[in-house]
């Protein structure tokens, strides 16, 4: 693909083309995927469901997401390191969807979210991923940690709350007020496994972390629990029913089939009524799940493009990410996206294509039929840590300190806005309030770097006697809306008691429809004030749009010149044929 082609093309299944249906693809590299996969899918196995749990749903929701949402994406999507599935940056949209409109309603709004990714991706929109601030992931991403870690602090402490308040600052009030009843064996235990994810980096081992640490803790939770300290576990929490009607605990050891989404278990257990009112209802939050899927799937593209040198395709992986989250939910998988810890580690075991990622969805599958039961020993306060780190990961905290320390203040103030109200109210109105403060922001910088300056007595610019009552200004930068009226309202300052003045308008690149109107006024007030106008020197977009606006020279009022130089011997010349008639 060309330098920016990335941006436009569109075709599913993409980067399985690219990568997989060529005369490089070989067995060697197959064998790089397989290994990959395997690795990753192991990984996968323990995120997924904490993730799941985390977003108030059963943990056999996130291995289904994994696994057939990971699988379709790498299938149809156009980047060829991305693992996608369940990852943290939902929770804080996922979990207010599911208290409220259970899981029926959180598989309706994915599916909703499905559809307009994939409309996104057919108005080829992948390319505006160009235009989101630093300063607005970073503060968004850094406020949806802050969220994810303070719904751990329950089963960190392992504390009894019936039901968590809607809003974050009450969320905090409770929790405080709860810590008094901490279990201290749970708390032992989550310790334990955040210590172990800490040190074990250190060891240089190609085992990730979290495994040893998820291990060693469900076997301390286990001890604690034969020695009369009872830990909840996923099996002492989560239930499910066999086909027989019989009650297992824990997740189901058989594959996820095929259900509407709409027949799924509601709020309490409850179905929901299916209706024009319920999917208005629920349109708000699948465009907040569908925006932040798109920003995040193209931000992990990003990121692996710049690990290995490759070139995803926005708009592809767009329409593999839509058409993942419409099918998942009819099998019980919830919102899918790229994750870029596992996409990483994807690229350090070495994958080559998409298959990896397609065999990291099999090996979740196998993983829920042949370990259901072992799983089930998964501790609720390991888990919590676990997914403490994955939050402390996603916040990027090191960038984020770099940005305060180092950025222009206008970057700074928007990643304190979009952070502040990504933990307040939600991540919507954070990144919108965030990228209009940080348009508005940067229009303002933009408008301040149009200046004008009197060259008259510039002999090397201006190299001629200029007549009597005649001035030369050249203005440089953008006389867009934000600017041209200020400049040209200066202009018109400068050109009281004046026969004329000269603008020199080599420096100015853009002229918008606000600078045309401003022009406009500019050459009104000096007609009526009989003062002359010379424009010299246009650079092509302001000419074209003064040629598309009909802006005429007007006799006696305005003229036009293709260089400065002939519009100064144009002027001397004139100023010279008048002397006769005024002798």
């Amino acid at each position: 693909m060309s330098h920016r082609a990335h941006l436009f093309s569109l075709r599913i299944g993409h980067a399985l083309r690219e990568s997989c249906f060529s005369e490089t693809y070989n067995v060697q590299r197959l064998a790089r995927d397989v290994l990959a996969g395997i690795t990753i899918g192991i990984i996968a196995i323990p995120l997924a469901m904490a993730l799941a749990i985390a977003s108030g749903v059963a943990p056999q929701y996130g291995l289904y997401t994994a696994a057939i949402a990971g699988f379709l994406i790498a299938l149809t999507g156009g980047s060829r390191y991305s693992i996608s599935g369940p990852t943290a940056a939902f929770v804080v949209i996922l979990y207010p969807i599911a208290q409220k409109y259970g899981l029926s309603g959180l598989l309706m709004a994915t599916v909703m979210a499905g559809l307009l990714m994939i409309l996104m991706a057919f108005l080829r929109l992948g390319r505006f991923i160009e235009y989101i601030p630093e300063s607005v992931t970073l503060g968004f991403t850094g406020g949806i940690a802050v969220v994810i870690a303070t719904l751990q602090m329950k089963d960190f402490f392992a504390l009894t709350i019936e039901e968590m308040p809607e809003s974050y600052l009450g969320k905090v009030e409770v929790l405080v007020s709860a810590l008094p009843d901490a279990h201290w064996s749970g708390v032992s235990v989550a310790i334990l496994t955040l210590a172990i994810m800490l040190i074990w980096p250190k060891l240089r081992t190609p085992v990730p972390a979290h495994l040893p640490a998820v291990v060693i803790g469900s076997l301390a939770a286990w001890g604690l629990n034969q020695a009369g300290f009872p830990i909840d576990t996923i099996g002492s929490r989560f239930y499910f029913t066999y086909l027989d009607g019989t009650q297992g605990q824990g997740i189901p050891p058989f594959l996820p089939a095929f259900e509407w989404p709409w027949l799924q278990p509601g709020p309490g257990g409850e179905l929901l009524e299916l209706n024009w009112q319920l999917l208005r209802d629920l349109l708000p939050a699948a465009f907040a799940i569908a925006m932040l899927g798109a920003i995040e799937s193209l931000l992990c593209a990003m990121v692996l493009d710049g690990m290995t040198g490759r070139r995803h395709s926005a708009n592809s992986e767009l329409l593999g990410q839509g058409i993942g989250n419409v099918v998942a939910p009819f099998f019980g998988g919830i919102t899918a996206t790229a994750a870029i810890a596992r996409s990483a580690a994807n690229v350090r075991a070495a994958a080559e294509s998409p298959v990896a990622a397609m065999v990291h969805a099999l090996v979740v599958l196998l993983g829920l039929v042949a370990l259901a039961g072992v799983l089930a020993y998964l501790p609720m306060p390991a888990m919590a840590a676990m997914l403490l780190m994955v939050a402390w990961n996603m916040s990027e905290a090191p960038k984020s300190l770099k940005l305060i320390r180092t950025a222009p203040k206008a970057d700074i103030w928007v990643f304190f806005t979009c952070f502040s109200l990504t933990v307040l109210f939600d991540m919507v109105i954070a990144i919108t309030a965030g990228i209009m403060l940080a348009s508005f922001l940067f229009m303002k910088e933009i408008a301040e770097m149009t200046k004008i300056t009197d060259i008259t007595g510039n002999s090397r610019m201006v190299p001629v006697a200029l007549p009597e009552g005649w001035s030369v200004y050249k203005i440089t930068g953008p006389l867009f809306f934000a600017a041209a009226d200020r400049i040209f309202g200066e202009l018109s300052v400068l050109s009281e008691e004046k026969r004329g003045i000269v603008l020199y308008l080599d420096g100015v690149p853009i002229l918008d429809a606000g600078g045309v109107a401003a022009l406009s006024k500019l050459v009104s007030k000096c007609q009526r004030d009989n003062t002359r106008i010379v424009l010299a020197d246009f650079q092509f977009q302001p000419l074209k749009t003064i040629a598309k606006a009909q802006m005429k020279p007007i006799e006696g009022v305005t003229q036009y010149f293709s260089t400065l130089r002939e519009a100064l011997d144009s002027l001397v010349q004139s100023e010279a044929s008048e002397m006769p008639s005024k002798s």
